[in-house]
């Protein structure tokens, strides 16, 4: 099965750190990150708005709970977000690329 987890952060080095760490852990297959997405929310009692950065990560069930609490560990913020989507469909060739690429050695 695969999965899509997404979070943001406001800082771009401190994006690409999180996605490096992530795909050198075999955490995650792959990392998009996405610039300037605008986000307003409630912190503390108020609304606040920030630009971010969005990391959409790819992996596979087996390695779903390592990745949060990994994530959880690396990001600076109080409370991240980390949203969980199960992907109902994909096509094999690129499940079987995602899941070849979470080995610790990799198929050549």
């Amino acid at each position: 099965m695969l999965y899509l987890v997404l979070t943001t952060i406001d800082r771009q080095k401190e994006a690409l750190r999180l996605a490096q760490a992530v795909v050198m852990e075999r955490l995650g297959a792959c990392v998009n990150v996405i610039p300037r997405v605008k986000s307003i929310y409630w912190w503390q009692e108020k609304i606040e708005r920030a630009d971010e950065f969005l990391l959409l990560i790819k992996t596979t069930e087996t390695k779903l709970k390592k990745l949060v609490a990994r994530l959880k560990e690396l990001h600076p913020y109080e409370v991240p977000e980390l949203i969980t989507l199960k992907i109902d469909s994909t096509s094999q060739e690129y499940m079987n690329w995602v899941r070849d690429s979470l080995e610790e050695s990799p198929k050549k």
